[in-house]
């Protein structure tokens, strides 16, 4: 079967659609099972070699069903990836929001993130990091996590369980090992995969902030 690679450019498999589609809320059932469906290959396989017939035969669906979903091949990986970014913060966010003590929800919070991040596989990062759109929203989710992490710093340091660090600094130096993981730098000097570098960036952290 002939594929054409899925870039941020005009290519095209079959005609294009215009209108937007619909928000996660008025999804039908099978567009929600789609979407799903399409998270699962793409973390599994990534995204860059499918074609929308790819895609329609492995889903057993038409191409119509998918265009329901996105105007096109390239719009359907930036739904998808969006769609994994953000139950990944909602699960993250849900298993931290119960743990009070700073320190522990530092360590829940990486901690999370590299489970949510552990389904992702050398592929989706490899096509991840080549298409613009979706290395975008990666960024813009890793920064938001950062913030995240600057607030709970500020948080210990301000109730006593942290060292006087610096909490714009400490979430600099983190933000800047957290892009280094995404952009698979430090999975090429170290041979850690994202989620266990996080575990890794989780447990050098609070060896040296807390008190």
């Amino acid at each position: 079967m002939t594929t054409t690679p899925m870039t941020a450019g005009p290519t095209r498999t079959g005609p294009t659609r215009t209108s937007p589609p619909a928000p996660r809320s008025d999804l039908t059932r099978r567009q929600a099972e789609l979407l799903d469906q399409l998270e699962e290959l793409f973390l599994a396989e990534g995204f860059a070699r499918f074609t929308l017939d790819d895609l329609a035969l492995r889903l057993r669906c038409s191409k119509s069903t998918l265009y329901t979903l996105a105007g096109s091949k390239e719009q359907l990986a930036q739904r998808v990836i969006k769609h994994f970014f953000r139950k990944a913060t909602e699960a993250v966010e849900a298993r931290t929001i119960t743990v009070t003590d700073p320190a522990l929800r530092v360590t829940a919070y990486l901690t999370a993130v590299a489970a949510a991040l552990a389904p992702a596989g050398p592929a989706f990062h490899r096509d991840l990091d080549s298409f613009g759109p979706g290395r975008d929203i990666y960024e813009r989710n890793t920064a938001l996590a950062a913030d995240r992490i600057r607030e709970l710093i500020a948080d210990g340091v301000a109730r006593g369980r942290f060292r006087e660090v610096h909490p714009r600094l400490v979430a600099d130096t983190v933000t800047t090992l957290m892009f280094r993981i995404g952009r698979g730098d430090t999975a090429r000097a170290t041979g850690l995969d994202d989620a266990a570098a996080y575990r890794e960036l989780a447990a050098l952290l609070l060896h040296g902030i807390t008190v």
